[in-house]
Formats: C-alpha cells, structure tokens, sequence
C-alpha cells in the first residue's frame, strides 16, 4: 500500500479527487487556494522555453548518416501523414462534441503572458512571424513558433558541423542543457500533487459540479479519436499489405499491456521492438530505425490528444479560434512530437506550450492535468501500436516484411536489442 501511495500518477489522481470534493464542499472560498496553484504553473512555464529549444537542436542535431535515403524518407512520410490525419480527426471530433463548452471560463489570458498572444493577422503576416528578427525577442516572450523555426536552423546547422569536423562538443553541450532543465521539471513535479489540489479545488469551488462533467468529455472526446484513428491506420495498412489484420491483436497484446500499465512509449520500446521483428516479420534494419525515431515523430494518439486540448481549452475560455489559428494549433501540435518535448510526465509542459503560443487561457488546465493519467493511457495505446503499423507500411515499401513470420509459418528470434538510431526517452 505504501509503495502504490508512493506512485506519482496515483498522487496526483488522489489529489485531484480531493481537490474536487474540498472545492465541492467549501464553495467559492477555494478560490484563496488558486495562488498555490498558479505558482505551480508558473514553475512549468518558466521552463518551456530552454527545454523547447535543447530538445529540437538536439534532435536535429543528432540525426546520422542512418536517417537519410529511401528509409527515411518512407518513415517520416508515413508518420508526418498519420500525424496529420490524427489533427484533423481530433479537430472534428472538438467540433462536434465540444469537450470544453461545459465549463465558462471569461478571465482571459495570464496577464504575465499577454505579449505572447499573437494578434490576428493575414496568412502572409503569420507566416512572416514565424521568423523572429531576434531570437531573444522571442525568448523574453516565450514566443515559440520561431523559437521552434530558429532551433531547427541551428540543429540542421549544428549536424552539418558535427558531421563535417567531427567536433561534438556543442552538440554535447545542449544534449547536458536538455538533461538539466528535464531534471528541473522533475523537482516541478515533485509538487504537483499540491498544485493540482489546488487548481482543482478552485475549478470545483468556483465552477461548480461542470468540472467533473468537463473532465469526462476531454477523455471521452480523446478515447473517441484513438478508436477511430486504429481502425483508419489498421484499414490503410490491409489495404497496403494484404496481410490478415486479424492476427494483430493477438501480435500486439503484450505491448499493448505494458503500454497502458506503464504509459510510457520510451518504457515499452524493448517489448516493441522485438514483437516487430520476431511476431510480424519487419526486417531488423527497417524496424531499427523505424521504430526509434517514432519514439519522438510516432505520436499519434498524442497530436490527437493535443489538438483536442487546444479545442478543450479555446472552448472552456470562451476563445473563437479562426481558420488560421487552427491550422497553427494542428501545425504545433505535430511538431511537439518531432523530438520538441520528451520528459516523463511532461503533459503539462506540453500543454502549456500550446496555450502559450495560441494564446489560450489556462484556467482549465489544472482539469487536464489531473485526468492525464487516463488520457495518457489512450495516448500510448495509440502510439505504440501506431509505430509498429507504420513499420510495417514502411517494410512493405521496402519489400521487408516476412509474411512467412507474420502468419507464424516460420519464427525469428534474434532480434536486435540496440536501436540504429539512438532517441532520448519518450513518454507517451
């Protein structure tokens, strides 16, 4: 009992519980709470912008010779694709079930935050504003699209170097910088129980019984994607591979398990791995590579789950998002995935990012952090069994996928335990 207690997701589940019922029970008072709260926010915002760019420059920086040609090429196709194709899911399903109109939120923006809420300009002037004429402009304002524009420049130029003069040491550097600030949000998080008590008790005090509501419509809305977005991706693959798509529940069950016990991708990669090449026949090189780099690109069930928390809190906020913004979200909420943010239990750093950068209010993102550990469930179960369906995708169109080891009429069991391409951990 001491060791479950001692499980930061379940601490931040009781939390929230409480939280709940004590804003419940003392009304409007809980909103004295809400001080606690923001500070707890604030300590996650401050880090968002030196974990943004380490990561990106690192992962950019990073890349070999490994991730070049024909492979690669197939394998970010597939997964920028499925990305895609998640965004827009999600985006429908914020439309038609709105997740956040349960809960009205009017007291805007952080005020702290104001200058990062990009007005509403024409399409040629945001995409002009990608590109920040000084990055410590930028920076001072947590402006992060061209924070994100900036950190790629510099991590495909930082590759060339490596490449060139073999000379690591400034790459080494922010991979120390990244190790630091992801130590950092672990200390953030050592007290987020307390936050999240407290921005729970002030959503329930002064928001009443909706929040509860509003809690099970955000992982309805995100369960609802999952669904739809496997069976999408399981059709695409049979209409690819022919193969009897039938098997792969059974194929993926033990990945599956471990992925919706631990939520954690990065946890469950071994078991992934070597399902990949000894279960469904994908050749060791394709799911070497493949299946690395979709520890960082391979998110789907998380571009989902991000999306539908830009419509969740642009709804709770009361915010019209126009055309341009939602594409900007969708846009975002992809690239997170492409090695930006990889720190366990990273959801609200994540979560902050957007809203930041679209200038969403945060009021209800106390709601989101408590539930995430069901949301992170759906997430993973999405991301795992999603990397190994494009292996697969990507094998077919390298002629590397055994069916003879997919319909179990041979075996492989010598499956590579190193990964070709070496990615930090990724949760979810």
């Amino acid at each position: 009992m001491k060791r479950a207690l001692k499980n930061p997701a379940l601490q931040i589940g009781l939390a929230a519980i409480l939280g709940i019922v004590f804003g419940l029970i003392v009304g409007e008072w809980a909103g004295n709470l809400k001080f606690v709260g923001d500070i707890f926010i604030r300590l996650i915002q401050m880090a968002i912008v030196p974990l943004v760019m380490s990561s990106v420059i690192v992962a950019t920086g990073a890349l070999s010779g490994s991730g070049m040609g024909k492979l690669a090429a197939r394998t970010f196709s597939w997964m920028i694709a499925f990305s895609a194709v998640a965004a827009v899911v999600a985006w429908g399903i914020g439309v038609v079930l709105q997740p956040g109109a349960g809960i009205d939120f009017s007291g805007g923006v952080d005020p702290a935050l104001e200058d990062a809420a990009a007005e509403s300009t024409g399409w040629q002037q945001t995409i002009v504003n990608f590109v920040s004429t000084n990055i410590f402009d930028a920076m001072s304002t947590a402006n992060m699209v061209p924070i994100i524009v900036f950190s790629l420049l510099f991590g495909a130029a930082l590759n060339v170097y490596v490449t060139t003069s073999g000379n690591r040491v400034v790459l080494d550097f922010f991979e120390q910088i990244q190790q630091v600030v992801l130590t950092m949000i672990r200390f953030v998080m050592i007290i987020a129980p307390v936050g999240v008590f407290c921005l729970l008790a002030n959503l329930a005090g002064t928001v009443g019984f909706d929040v509860v509501i509003g809690g099970l419509a955000y992982l309805s809305s995100t369960l609802l994607g999952v669904v739809i977005l496997l069976v999408l991706f399981v059709l695409v693959v049979w209409m690819r591979t022919r193969v009897n798509v039938g098997l792969l529940p059974g194929k993926l069950s033990q990945q599956t398990m471990i992925a919706i016990t631990t939520t954690s991708s990065a946890v469950t990669y071994p078991t992934v791995l070597k399902t990949a090449i000894e279960r469904v026949g994908i050749g060791r090189s394709v799911a070497n590579f493949t299946l690395s780099v979709g520890l960082t690109m391979g998110s789907y069930g998380a571009v989902l789950n991000y999306v539908i928390v830009i419509m969740f809190l642009a709804q709770a906020g009361g915010v019209a998002l126009d055309p341009a913004t939602v594409v900007l979200g969708m846009a975002l909420a992809v690239l997170v995935n492409m090695g930006t943010i990889t720190v366990p239990g990273g959801f609200p750093v994540v979560a902050m990012f957007l809203a930041t950068s679209l200038g969403l209010p945060f009021e209800a993102l106390g709601l989101l952090i408590a539930v995430d550990w069901f949301a992170g469930i759906f997430r993973t179960f999405l991301n795992v069994n999603g990397d190994t369906l494009v292996a697969m995708l990507v094998a077919e169109g390298s002629d590397d996928l055994d069916r003879d080891v997919y319909n179990a009429r041979t075996s492989r069991t010598d499956a590579s335990e190193r990964p070709a391409l070496q990615t930090a951990d990724a949760a979810d």
